[in-house]
């Protein structure tokens, strides 16, 4: 049995997936969002650094809660935006030292990778990520965008571990979630 929870990272909201593995029976845990900014209009939006806190925070609490073996992760997507590509590596940071404080190695997925994984293409739309979660799954309802994003980097990192678990006596070996 193996617990492996994924990260979705966002500069405002971060969705987390929690998937248990037995062999390949998949199981989930629990899914949501750490959101990483203010609601109340009086309050105004956050300073950057308190979201970062936020993120590190309630992933730190998540490692806590559920007591994940693994930890996975989506990269940073390069967008027509350098400001908000800076700012989501600046919140997939914050989560990655949440799971490394916590003794967790990190595997990092590119978005391309998840969707193969889970949809069986790399070109896959946000709905189509989130029905194969929740039939993958068994899901009562179709999980909000962030948390099946989340989980579908929980399942990518499932298939791939289970993938190396069956090639372990080929010398095959991960870098950063990757064969190579």
């Amino acid at each position: 049995m193996t617990i492996i929870l994924g990260i979705d990272p966002g500069s405002r909201i971060t969705g987390y997936g929690v998937i248990k593995t037995e062999g390949r029976k998949l199981t989930y845990l629990g899914s949501g969002c750490i959101k990483a900014f203010s609601t109340s209009k009086e309050d105004g939006d956050n300073p950057f650094s308190d979201r970062l806190q936020t993120i590190f925070s309630g992933v730190s609490e998540l490692i806590l809660q559920f007591s994940p073996e693994l930890f996975a992760i989506e990269e940073v997507f390069m967008g027509v935006n350098p400001g908000g590509a800076l700012k989501l590596g600046q919140a997939r940071g914050a989560a990655i030292v949440a799971a490394t404080n916590r003794g967790l190695s990190v595997a990092e997925y590119s978005a391309r990778q998840i969707k193969q994984s889970v949809v069986g293409t790399g070109a896959a739309d946000k709905s189509q990520v989130q029905h194969m979660v929740k039939t993958l799954l068994k899901l009562p309802g179709t999980p909000q965008a962030d948390a099946a994003d989340a989980l579908a980097v929980a399942l990518c990192h499932a298939h791939s571990h289970e993938l190396l678990g069956k090639m372990s006596g080929q010398g095959l070996k991960t870098v950063r979630g990757r064969l190579r």
